[in-house]
C-alpha cells in the first residue's frame, strides 16, 4: 500500500514512517504559505493539506496516518514544527 514509502509494524499494523517526496513538498509548501499569510505562530490541522472537498481521500488517510498514528500529534500543531518534521522526511 505505501510503495513510496518504508513502513513499521506497530502493534501488528503496518504505519509509514517516511513521507514520499511529493507530499512532503506540499506539507512544507503549505506551512510556508500559512505562516506568510498568518505568522510564524500560525497553527494547523492535518485538513490543511486536502481539499475542502475531500476529492482525495487516500490523501487525507495518509496525512492523518502519518499525523496521528506515526507522530502521535494533537489536532493542531505550529506550522513551523509540520514544516520541519516533513523537511526531515520522517
Amino acid at each position: 500500500m505505501w510503495s513510496c514509502a518504508e513502513s513499521v509494524c506497530v502493534k501488528g499494523k503496518e504505519i509509514k514512517t517516511i513521507m514520499r517526496d511529493s507530499l512532503r513538498e506540499k506539507v512544507v509548501h503549505v506551512c510556508n504559505q500559512k505562516m506568510k499569510q498568518k505568522g510564524s505562530d500560525v497553527g494547523l490541522s492535518f485538513y490543511a493539506f486536502c481539499a475542502n472537498k475531500n476529492d482525495d481521500p487516500d490523501l487525507l488517510m495518509e496525512v492523518a496516518t502519518w499525523w496521528i498514528k506515526t507522530h502521535g500529534l494533537d489536532h493542531f500543531e505550529k506550522a513551523k514544527k509540520i514544516r520541519d518534521m516533513a523537511r526531515t522526511g520522517v
